[in-house]
């Protein structure tokens, strides 16, 4: 049945495919001609019947010599029982039908199916093709040469021959061919392709660049960290190829049931064929009902469309920066019940910013520009926070004798003060009655020579999109959002109540994470959200691991099953409905064949229906079914 192949060389696969449809396209138009060319000469003649079997017979080896071609191979390799071995039957049958007894010729019929099978099998060349080319859309992200600087000369060379280490120049217009850190240029990239997100990145010298990016303003010079095959853009690539492997119970199911349900047909017609006749003597009416049986039951539409709506899932979701690493994973997705998320990094930037200020006895701009000089040389984030807040430097300030107290905080002499920047702690130590604060996030209180000035609140902003994204979930039908972190509990108490949580731990290691996620597997299905580095375990441990941000970090794409591929929780929600649409798409397409399979089954057994209704039941609803499962790619 039409597997999807891996689409290597898709280039030459499109041009194969091409091809491919045009001569089908010819040799169904040459057969229509002679087909009716040969009704006109019957209606017109009196000849023996085998002469008008050669008649016919040009017109159905043109348009069914592939398809009897490959029932023989497939009887050859004891494949026996596929749509192409019934069609061959039932076509067969139709043509030697006519020199039974007391029978009437079914000529025309017997091209007829044979024709239309071919109309079906073209839809649905063109339909795979299609949903090939939107995943190959993300092929075109590798740009296959790289302007290289060897020997003080630029050199364009095939991308897979440069070495980790080299600098390569990126114009205006190009893609980045491989991942790299920037030495000299500034530019914004557009990251669409990576992450579906539209609004251009800034890239200055000293930063990470990815290879998919398109490069839109200033030249670069980039020096390589990863070998083209190793590339965020080639490890996407291999992802949405392998997709296609992993395979979703519902793919499963149709594969199991045409190999149990093929040899149950055809053990139905022959005993249609056969037993009533031994009974009435019509021989004729009985075979040719069986062979409307055969073409009838073949499962064309279900084998075809199913696969082809995943496929088309995974392709949707790609182009909105979601890669889901297999058809399995998706339909996982569609039955998400709760969301874990781990906090730091997921929910919040994981970047440490001052939040708010609250003066005493100095002003802001001055309980900062202290706070800030004592920390000037430590490494904390903490530290950096207040110097990002506050990052005038020295303006003639004289600063000295700076001490460090172990878990406490620094203090130093500034302009001749002493001046003590830390925890509570410290102010006892110092004999200054601080104050504590409302705000949740790291208090740093400030004394100035022994005498409370304020204190600074420093926290993790939560993201733009978070709240939108708890939002979006429980429209969606979640029944729970849950928020993992080894944070303290007020702050985690006041994240969870910003975006809205339904529960939250605080204050755990790794081992609690997978602990707490162990409990919450019993009641449905649990995909857990993580950025990656020390979140492994708990992604390999959910029933779903999405991995956030996962341009970084490597052991987030091994270890989750959906790669968000920016930093934008919101992106879940979309991702449970794009999941959802195809497995609704899916659905629609098994009832559909099976609903009509069956009313014409009935019709056939009945001797109501004719070859003709039973080739457009076939064809016709894998047609059907093909265009809608084009509707996930969506």
């Amino acid at each position: 049945m039409a597997h999807m192949h891996e689409h290597h060389e898709h280039e030459h696969h499109h041009h194969e495919e091409e091809e491919g449809a045009r001569g089908r396209i010819v040799k169904i138009a040459a057969a229509t001609v002679l087909l009716i060319a040969a009704v006109i000469v019957e209606k017109h003649t009196d000849w023996a019947t085998w002469q008008y079997l050669l008649l016919y017979l040009v017109p159905y080896l043109i348009v069914g010599w592939d398809t009897l071609r490959e029932a023989a191979e497939a009887l050859a390799h004891g494949e026996a029982l596929d749509e192409n071995f019934l069609m061959s039957v039932a076509t067969i049958g139709a043509l030697t039908i006519g020199f039974l007894p007391g029978a009437e010729t079914q000529f025309p019929e017997a091209v007829f199916v044979m024709l239309f099978f071919q109309v079906g099998e073209l839809f649905e060349g063109i339909a795979e093709g299609r949903s090939r080319r939107s995943v190959a859309h993300l092929m075109d992200i590798r740009p296959d040469t790289a302007n290289v600087e060897r020997d003080g000369a630029l050199q364009s060379v095939p991308s897979e021959s440069v070495a980790v280490g080299e600098t390569i120049l990126v114009r205006p217009g190009e893609r980045i061919p491989m991942d790299g850190t920037v030495l000299e240029g500034t530019s914004s990239l557009d990251t669409v392709a990576l992450t579906g997100e539209s609004i251009p990145r800034e890239v200055v010298a000293g930063d990470e660049v990815l290879s998919g990016c398109v490069n839109l303003s200033g030249v670069l010079r980039v020096r390589t960290t990863r070998a083209f095959g190793e590339s965020t853009a080639s490890r996407i690539l291999e992802l949405v190829e392998h997709a296609a492997e992993n395979k979703s119970h519902s793919e499963h199911f149709i594969t199991r049931f045409a190999r149990v349900y093929t040899p149950v047909v055809v053990g139905l017609a022959v005993l249609l064929a056969v037993v009533p006749p031994l009974f009435t003597g019509a021989w004729a009416t009985w075979i040719y009902r069986a062979l409307m049986f055969l073409v009838v039951s073949c499962p064309c539409a279900l084998v075809i469309s199913v696969p082809l709506t995943f496929f088309g899932g995974i392709g949707g979701a790609s182009r909105r920066g979601i890669l889901v690493k297999g058809t399995a994973w998706l339909d996982t997705l569609s039955r998400v019940r709760t969301v874990v998320f781990d906090k730091t990094g997921t929910l919040t930037e994981g970047v440490f910013s001052v939040t708010a200020v609250h003066p005493d006895t100095l002003d802001e701009h001055e309980l900062l520009h202290l706070a800030a000089h004592v920390e000037r040389h430590s490494t904390h984030p903490i530290a950096a926070a207040l110097r990002d807040a506050y990052p005038g430097e020295q303006d003639g300030c004289a600063i000295a004798d700076i001490r460090e107290y172990a878990g406490k905080g620094l203090t130093a002499r500034v302009n001749g003060q002493t001046v003590a920047v830390g925890n509570s702690a410290l102010m006892e130590q110092v004999g200054a009655a601080w104050r504590p604060c409302h705000h949740s996030g790291t208090i740093v209180h400030v004394a100035v020579e022994g005498g409370y000035a304020g204190h600074i609140v420093i926290s993790d902003r939560v993201k733009e999109d978070a709240a939108q994204a708890i939002s979006g979930l429980h429209a969606a039908g979640i029944r729970k959002t849950v928020m993992l972190t080894g944070d303290q509990r007020e702050i985690a108490r006041s994240v969870a109540e910003t975006l809205g949580l339904d529960e939250w731990h605080a204050g755990l290691l790794p081992a609690d994470k997978v602990a707490c996620v162990e409990q919450l597997l019993c009641e449905g299905t649990l995909a857990f959200v993580g950025d990656g580095i020390n979140d492994a375990p708990v992604l390999a441990r959910a029933d779903l691991g999405i991995a956030m941000g996962a341009l970084g970090s490597d052991a987030a794409i091994e270890a989750a099953d959906v790669v968000l591929m920016d930093d934008k929780p919101s992106k879940i929600a979309t991702a449970v409905r794009i999941a959802r649409r195809t497995l609704r798409i899916a659905r629609e397409n098994i009832w559909l064949a099976i609903g009509v399979k069956l009313a014409v089954l009935v019709l056939a057994a009945a001797g109501v229906a004719t070859l003709w209704l039973a080739v457009f039941a076939d064809v016709g609803v894998t047609v059907l079914a093909v265009l809608n499962a084009m509707r996930a790619l969506k």
